[in-house]
C-alpha cells in the first residue's frame, strides 16, 4: 500500500497547526491576574529598617527641588521646610517632618483602571495584576534588514500597530521608539495620535514637559469626552526621579499636569547602581524609597486620591567600564524589595522588563531578559515597561526582539496561571482509562486537552533536523524578521469615529502651527 497521501495528510496537519501557532489574528488574552505566591526575600524588620532610613534621609538630608517654586511653595505649605541653595537660586533642598509623607500617601489608591478606547483593552494595575507594556524611549531601531539607525515616525507607526497586533502585550506604551525626523516640539502630537488612531489598547501620556503632557490630556479629553477624563484614568505615565535625590522642572511639569488631571503616574527613579545610588543593594532601596515616597506624595498634594505607581528602574554597572548591566542578581533583589515596600505602602509597582545590554537579539539578550523577567513575575510587579523591543541598554527598539520577547511573554503568563486543581486539573478519569501499563495519548482526556494542555512558543522550532534543514536552516531571529513583516501586511486598524479623528487632526494642526521647528 502505498503511504504517500498519508504522509502528506500528516505533514498537512502539522503545518495547519503551525499555522494556528504563528497566526497574525488577533486574539488579546487580557492582562494577567496573577495566581501564585510571591517571592519575598526581606523580612518585615528588614523593610522597616529600610523604611526608617529612608524616614532620616527625608529629615536630615532632604530632596532637592529643582526649577519648580510653586512645587516648594506646595511643600512648605504642607508643613515642609526650604532652603534655597546659596549657588543655585532656583534649587531648593526641601526636608520633610517624621511622618508627613507618609501621611499623604494614605489618600492613593491601592488599584486602578486604566480605560482604552476599546473597553475591552482596558486595565486594572495593582493587586495581584500584572500588565505587560513595551519598550519605551529608545532614539534607534535595529533590525535584521537594515541594522541599527535613527527611528522615525513610520518605525514609531509600524511599532504600534505590532504592539496593538501581540496579545501578550496588554498596553499600547508610550515612547516606543523616538522619532527622529519629527521636529522635537511637534512630535509628541503624532506619537499620542499614533496611539490612539491604530491601536485601541491603553497608551501613556507625553512627559516631556508640562506643555506636552497638557496636549495628551486635551487630546484625551476629544477621544473620551472632557467630563470622562477628569473622573477615570486614560493615561499611565513615567515620571522619572533625577537620581540621586533630586527633583527637576521637567518632570515636576509633566506631574503636576497629569495628576491634576486625575491621570496615573509612575514615580520612578532610575537608578544605575554605583553611578546614581550606592553599591549596596541596601542602600539602594533606601534611596529609592525615599525618592519616590516623596514624588508619589507631591502627586497627592496636586490632587488627593490621583492614580499612582511606586516605580524604580534598577540596573548595575560594570565597576571596570562605567556601563550599565542587566540581568544580574543585584537589581533582581532591588527589584523585589521594592515590590514589598510598595505593597507596604498600598500603592501600585512598577519595575522589570525584557532588559538587556546586548546590542542584538542574541544569547546574551535572551539570557538578560529572562534574568529580568522572573524577578518581574515572582516580585508581583503590576506594571511592566519594557516587557518587550529592548536593545542595547535601552538605546534600540528591536523588531525582531519584541516578537521574540512577546513569544516568551506568553508562557510568562501561562506560568502566572499557576496550576490547575479543578477536576479535570486531577485527570483522575484519564489515569482510571488508561491503567497500568498502556499510554495517555488516545485516551478522551488528552484528546480533550491537547490543544491547551503545554504552552508552546510560536517562534522556536522543534522539529526534526532534516525538517529543520529542509525549511531553510532558519534561526529564531530570521522566524521573528518574516513574523513582523506578516503582522504588518495583514494590519487592520481598530475603527476610530471619523468625527473624533477629524477633531484629533484639527487639534494637532492648531498646535503644531503654535509650535516652533527647533527646540530654543
Amino acid at each position: 500500500m502505498n503511504d504517500e497521501p498519508t504522509n502528506r495528510r500528516a505533514r498537512g496537519g502539522a503545518e495547519a497547526r503551525r499555522a494556528a501557532r504563528t497566526s497574525t489574528t488577533l486574539h488579546q488574552a487580557g492582562f494577567i491576574r496573577r495566581n501564585i505566591k510571591l517571592y519575598e526575600p526581606f523580612s518585615d524588620e528588614q523593610c522597616e529598617l529600610i523604611e526608617h532610613n529612608a524616614e532620616i534621609i527625608l529629615q536630615e538630608i532632604g530632596i532637592d527641588f529643582y526649577e519648580d517654586e510653586e512645587a516648594v511653595q506646595m511643600w512648605v505649605a504642607a508643613g515642609a521646610s526650604a532652603t534655597q541653595s546659596e549657588t543655585e537660586p532656583r534649587r531648593f533642598r526641601i526636608r520633610f517632618p517624621k511622618g508627613l509623607v507618609r501621611s499623604l500617601i494614605k489618600t492613593a489608591p491601592r488599584e486602578y483602571v486604566q480605560h482604552a478606547r476599546n473597553p475591552a483593552n482596558s486595565v486594572t494595575i495593582g493587586g495581584n495584576n500584572t500588565v505587560f507594556a513595551p519598550v519605551y524611549g529608545p532614539p534607534f531601531i535595529r533590525n535584521l534588514d537594515e541594522g541599527r539607525r535613527y527611528a522615525t515616525i513610520e518605525d514609531f507607526r509600524n511599532i504600534a500597530k505590532l504592539v496593538y497586533m501581540l496579545p501578550s502585550l496588554h498596553h499600547a506604551g508610550g515612547t516606543l521608539c523616538e522619532p527622529v525626523d519629527v521636529p522635537v516640539p511637534k512630535r509628541h502630537l503624532d506619537m499620542i495620535y499614533t496611539h490612539i488612531k491604530y491601536s485601541d489598547k491603553p497608551f501613556m501620556s507625553s512627559v516631556t514637559s508640562g506643555s506636552r503632557a497638557a496636549d495628551s490630556v486635551a487630546m484625551c479629553e476629544i477621544l473620551f469626552g472632557k467630563e470622562f477624563v477628569d473622573q477615570n484614568c486614560v493615561m499611565t505615565s513615567l515620571i522619572n526621579a533625577n537620581s540621586p535625590m533630586v527633583w527637576d522642572g521637567v518632570m515636576l511639569g509633566a506631574l503636576k499636569v497629569l495628576a491634576r488631571a486625575n491621570q496615573a503616574t509612575v514615580i520612578s527613579p532610575f537608578i544605575v547602581a554605583g553611578a546614581m545610588s550606592p553599591v549596596a543593594t541596601v542602600g539602594t532601596l533606601t534611596q529609592i524609597l525615599a525618592e519616590a515616597s516623596v514624588g508619589i506624595a507631591f502627586t497627592q498634594l496636586c490632587r488627593a486620591g490621583a492614580p499612582v505607581v511606586f516605580g524604580t528602574f534598577a540596573a548595575s554597572m560594570s565597576m571596570q567600564s562605567g556601563a550599565p548591566t542587566f540581568g544580574t542578581p543585584e537589581p533582581a533583589f532591588v527589584t523585589f524589595g521594592a515590590a514589598q515596600l510598595a505593597r507596604r505602602m498600598g500603592v501600585p509597582f512598577r519595575s522589570g522588563g525584557a532588559l538587556c545590554g546586548s546590542k542584538i537579539p542574541d544569547a546574551q539578550a535572551a539570557y538578560e531578559s529572562a534574568n529580568t523577567l522572573w524577578p518581574t513575575l515572582l516580585s508581583g510587579v503590576n506594571f511592566c515597561l519594557h516587557a518587550a523591543g529592548w536593545l542595547e541598554g535601552g538605546l534600540a527598539t528591536g523588531y525582531e526582539k519584541l516578537i521574540m520577547d512577546h513569544d516568551q511573554l506568553t508562557m510568562f503568563q501561562k506560568y502566572a496561571q499557576g496550576v490547575d486543581f479543578s477536576e479535570n486539573g486531577q485527570a483522575m478519569d484519564a489515569i482510571r482509562e488508561v491503567g497500568p501499563g498502556s499510554h495517555y495519548l488516545g485516551s478522551a482526556h488528552t484528546r480533550a486537552n491537547f490543544e491547551t494542555a503545554f504552552w508552546r512558543s510560536s517562534l522556536a522550532d522543534n522539529n526534526s533536523f532534516e525538517q529543520w534543514r529542509d525549511d531553510g536552516e532558519k534561526d529564531i531571529v530570521q522566524r521573528a524578521n518574516a513574523k513582523w513583516k506578516q503582522m504588518l501586511r495583514d494590519y487592520v486598524a481598530p475603527a476610530l469615529d471619523p468625527a473624533i479623528d477629524e477633531a484629533l487632526l484639527a487639534f494637532m494642526a492648531k498646535r503644531k502651527a503654535e509650535l516652533p521647528e527647533t527646540m530654543n
